[in-house]
């Protein structure tokens, strides 16, 4: 066994639209990919939305890299902050405010739970 696993979107697949009490604007919809789980705990795989903005409420910890496309994270009483192809960011738990996708993007994400 090598222990190495490749997180290529590949994986298990689920699409669904935003849910209508989160939504702000637009009609996206977003397409994961689960590549990696262990112990309900940690996930890892790709996850895509089309253009639109929804209230997000973070309890998990998440790794993101931006593959393609570009979003805004606006933190509640803050400034929005943008992200587009090769950046990467970590949002942590507590992060509340709304995730806005400007250009159909397309991330690798890392997620955990406590």
């Amino acid at each position: 066994m090598t222990r190495l696993v490749a997180i290529t979107g590949q994986g298990e697949c689920e699409e669904k639209a935003v849910a209508a009490d989160r939504l702000i604007e637009g009609s996206p919809r977003t397409i994961s990919t689960l590549d990696y789980a262990r112990d309900d705990k940690i996930f890892a795989g790709e996850w895509s939305a089309g253009v639109g903005a929804w209230r997000v409420n973070y309890e998990e910890w998440e790794f993101c890299h931006v593959l393609e496309g570009v979003c805004e994270l606006v933190p509640d009483g803050g400034e929005a902050v943008r992200y587009g192809e090769g950046d990467s960011f970590i949002i942590e738990p507590g992060f509340t405010g709304v995730w806005r996708v400007i250009e159909p993007m397309k991330k690798r994400y890392v997620v955990r739970y406590d």
